[in-house]
């Protein structure tokens, strides 16, 4: 036998194995946010049965609120532990985890104090929501921090099984908080649960977070982390915007419409935000093991979430009327007509972010918030826009197009910054004992 032959032999079970890990790792991932999402949806319509329109309105500005803190803690902390700490030696790990972990419980202790000071100052019926929301914000941050901690290393399961436990720990906390009947005692019982699972994600990982060590974990990454901060904000940002102009413009019924649109693609949403909690670490992980093969690999995975949207809208189409009556109600036929519009915008943005992973398993964070903040900027202008010029169907129409032209430049940026790396250039990677 050639010396060839007994190489292909060998190589052929390593490929396979590698791209069984693959996929088990994106399952897992896919199962996660799975879980994720079914509590969250569980949790708004228990709290809007039990609270009523006004209540529950006050109920999503804290929740609303806690995005915002959240994108600042992910940009802080979890995404430059993706893109520096994904696939690497345990102890590497581990000491970034502790770090990172640390940064973000810290996060959420600053912002917390400050969400609190606030709501003591406001008082009447936002004001205790959010003094609540500040106190609960640190375990809020640090079981967030661990999801994606287990996700850089590879171990998607525990995250999978960390977020089970929050939605366990749900259970009687808000069936308390309904004997309560204030949106204050939901806001605790939605925090005070997720604070379970951060303290369970201790003893899964064997870590404790080193508040300590915050300080010099935003000074070794502050030129990923600072850009990433500004790019995610940008991103959440750009949303309200868009809502709270369409409003202004065309009405607040009209918001109303176009979520639920989105709504009907609200599954998909689900798998495309499954797939973001691997996607940066399976790059990074390209990129190290074989970093030719990092634009090929981008390319897939922006094109396959982009095919699988378009085949969902096209399902979407094709749902009998009375059925969408069934879960929509009377925002069933004004939501309907968006649906291509809003379907080619999900296409669009599940394209760019194969060009996204790319970008972050590169470090380019330069470039990364370029892309974002123009992407960011097209789609309020797009949104906008399209809402001045023909209403509700033209603001759809905006974004979809803002969309598109958002994920062109993102492209444009991954195949500029794979032109500057050195094929032999690894990525930077922070090592500590």
């Amino acid at each position: 036998m050639t010396p060839m032959s007994t190489e292909g032999k060998k190589t052929g079970p390593k490929a396979a194995a590698a791209k069984r890990a693959l996929v088990g790792r994106l399952s897992w991932g896919l199962a996660d946010q799975a879980a994720s999402s079914v509590s969250n949806f569980v949790v708004g319509i228990y709290v809007a049965r039990s609270l009523g329109v006004t209540a529950f309105g006050v109920f999503s500005l804290a929740w609303v609120t806690y995005g915002v803190v959240l994108n600042v803690s992910r940009g802080l902390t979890t995404d430059p532990l993706m893109v520096r700490f994904s696939g690497v030696p345990d102890a590497s790990w581990r000491g970034a985890v502790a770090r990172s972990s640390g940064t973000a419980l810290g996060v959420g202790a600053a912002l917390g104090t400050a969400c609190l000071v606030v709501g003591l100052g406001v008082g009447g019926r936002v004001g205790p929501a959010f003094a609540c929301l500040g106190v609960v914000l640190p375990g809020l941050l640090l079981q967030d921090a661990w999801r994606f901690a287990f996700f850089a290393a590879g171990t998607g399961r525990k995250a999978f099984v960390n977020d089970l436990v929050w939605g366990v720990a749900l259970v009687p906390a808000m069936v308390v908080a309904a004997r309560v009947g204030s949106v204050s005692a939901f806001v605790l019982a939605w925090g005070g649960s997720a604070a379970v699972a951060a303290l369970y994600g201790c003893f899964q990982s064997g870590i404790r977070p080193h508040l300590t060590g915050a300080r010099e974990w935003l000074r070794t990454h502050r030129d990923l982390g600072y850009r990433y901060l500004v790019e995610n904000v940008s991103n959440s940002g750009a949303s309200q915007l868009r809502a709270y102009g369409l409003g202004a413009i065309v009405g607040v019924g009209a918001v109303g419409v176009v979520r639920g649109a989105e709504l009907l693609l609200g599954p998909f949403m689900a798998v495309l935000m499954g797939l973001s909690l691997v996607t940066v670490a399976e790059a990074a992980r390209v990129l190290r093991r074989a970093p030719h093969r990092l634009g090929t690999f981008c390319l897939l995975l922006g094109g396959g979430q982009a095919a699988a949207a378009l085949l969902w809208g096209g399902v979407l189409l094709l749902v009998p009327h009375q059925f969408g009556e069934l879960v929509l109600g009377g925002v069933w036929n004004s939501a309907s007509e968006l649906i291509v519009p809003v379907t080619l915008g999900v296409a669009g943005a599940g394209l760019g972010t194969g060009a996204a992973a790319g970008l972050r398993a590169l470090g380019a964070a330069l470039r990364s918030l370029r892309s974002q903040l123009f992407a960011s900027a097209c789609y309020v202008t797009g949104g906008l826009g399209g809402a001045a010029v023909a209403g509700t169907a033209g603001s759809a129409w905006g974004v979809a197009a803002a969309t598109v032209c958002g994920s062109a430049v993102w492209w444009l940026h991954l195949r500029s910054a794979l032109r500057e790396r050195h094929p032999l250039n690894p990525i930077r990677e922070v090592r500590t004992s």
